[in-house]
């Protein structure tokens, strides 16, 4: 009798050590959500005081056409293919390291790009290498950014709980999403300013405010808890084996379609900055003021997509859309018209343009995310996201380098100039693309049929507290 009330107080005590022992990792899984709140606050600044303006520093370098293709989509391409070294190192290292060693080495490449300005300044002789230097150092910061983004993805799927990943994503995003805008704001009248004296001086306070942000965020990386990786066998395979059935699934044939349209988005999206600075000859102030449409219709549009794709399906979200990006260039092309009346009614026009481009890829964008956590097992959507992003990274590098060439021949359509014969070519393929592969996908998920009167009166019927649901960090870009 002894023996058994001995055994029950035993069990009663492992019990108990194991329900504390569950209250103290949610308790560090808490704080390092609120953690990871911080630390995307400070990568945000990084981003909008830095990332968004990097075409206009190349400008100032003395970049051309051509430097600003391969800048916009060079990057994004090697930087995706370091996810798979990443997926290995996940094996033998812990995120939380693969993480911080990633922001600490991408903070340093800001104090590189200052470097390359003070080249170009003060060593005439070296100007006309710079352009190709910048491109090379801009590589390697966004390789070490991309890096970090399998390692990050899974860590924080096991730091958020599922039935909260969208509000609390949603609360996060909203979070980084207004600091990035208002870090942009102050850069645009940061560099406007010293336009009047010495533009380069605005730049180097730019990035080396980014500098310290991502330190900071690379901190913020060791401050948080990581539970323990558990990877199934059999969990990898190669991106050999992803190929060969690639067009025989509807996984791989979405990849191939979401690559195929980026192409031809980026044949026009990195040069609407070059035909604002160069073409229009817009101040930095008007220029920012263009840029913030489309991130601020994010914001504002990306709920109502959400409880859309929710209750109709990713993939008529996706649909949709798609078939919308094409009006985008055509607008911009649009702008001829206005290019003698007065400068405030075209930035006005540009403004709506990109209002509007804010609208459709925030559609597009979480359609897009919600396919593929719809369509991928747990275990394995790192490994897919890598691959997705692969993929999309070399559609985003043929579209720019096309777009590159484009915009920089010597070359005339009934008056018009290269680059708007780019704008053309953009949307001809943005439209073929779906024309040509949406109907060959199938919907994941069940959802309900359409009907437009019922969408009319839900979909746009939102309370702040669900509007945050739908804001997912992990929307792929590209951001046109």
């Amino acid at each position: 009798m002894k023996k058994v009330q001995y055994a029950m107080k035993k069990h009663s005590k492992i019990r108990k050590l194991g329900i504390n022992q569950e209250d103290e990792t949610e308790k560090l899984k808490k704080k390092s959500r609120l953690i990871s709140v911080k630390e995307g606050t400070a990568y945000s600044v990084s981003d909008g005081a830095g990332m968004r303006y990097i075409t206009p520093y190349a400008l100032s370098l003395g970049a051309n056409n051509m430097h600003i293709g391969l800048l916009a989509a060079l990057p994004t391409m090697l930087g995706n293919f370091s996810q798979l070294v990443t997926i290995k190192m996940m094996e033998r290292h812990r995120r939380s390291q693969i993480s911080f060693l990633g922001a600490l080495f991408q903070a340093f490449m800001w104090l590189a790009l200052i470097a390359l300005g003070i080249i170009y300044y003060e060593f005439p002789s070296f100007a006309s290498k710079v352009p190709a230097l910048l491109i090379v150092i801009y590589c390697i910061l966004a390789v070490f950014g991309a890096f970090i983004v399998p390692a990050w993805v899974s860590w924080m799927g096991q730091l958020v709980h599922k039935d909260s990943y969208g509000h609390y994503f949603g609360m996060r995003n909203r979070i980084v999403g207004v600091v990035v805008i208002i870090s942009m704001i102050f850069a645009g009248f940061m560099l406007d300013y010293f336009k009047q004296t010495h533009v380069f001086l605005g730049f180097a306070i730019l990035f080396f405010i980014a500098f310290i942000a991502r330190m900071i965020s690379a901190y913020y990386f060791k401050k948080q808890y990581e539970p323990k990786l558990e990877l199934k066998k059999g969990y990898y395979f190669s991106i050999w084996q992803f190929m060969a059935r690639m067009t025989h699934n509807n996984f791989g044939l979405f990849v191939l379609f979401v690559s195929l349209l980026y192409l031809a988005t980026y044949i026009a999206s990195p040069f609407f900055s070059v035909y604002m600075l160069k073409h229009l000859n817009f101040s930095y102030v008007f220029f920012t003021i263009v840029m913030m449409a489309a991130p601020i219709a994010t914001l504002i549009f990306v709920p109502a997509w959400g409880k859309f794709a929710d209750r109709y399906g990713t993939m008529r979200t996706m649909k949709i859309c798609s078939y919308f990006t094409f009006l985008i260039p055509v607008l911009w092309l649009g702008s001829i018209l206005l290019l003698n009346v007065n400068q405030l009614v075209l930035l006005a026009y540009l403004v709506v343009i990109e209002a509007f481009s804010g609208f459709i890829w925030a559609g597009l964008n979480i359609s897009i995310s919600n396919f593929v956590y719809d369509a991928v097992t747990e275990d394995r959507v790192a490994l897919c996201t890598a691959y997705f992003n692969i993929f999309t990274g070399i559609g985003l590098f043929l579209g720019a380098a096309l777009g590159g060439l484009i915009s920089s021949a010597n070359i005339a359509f009934f008056g018009m100039g290269a680059i708007f014969i780019g704008f053309i070519a953009s949307a001809f393929f943005r439209l073929l693309v779906p024309v040509l592969m949406m109907h060959k996908l199938s919907e994941v998920r069940k959802v309900k049929d359409f009907n437009l009167h019922e969408a009319k009166e839900k979909i746009f019927t939102l309370t702040p507290s669900k509007a945050v649901r739908y804001l997912d960090l992990n929307m792929f870009r590209p951001k046109p």
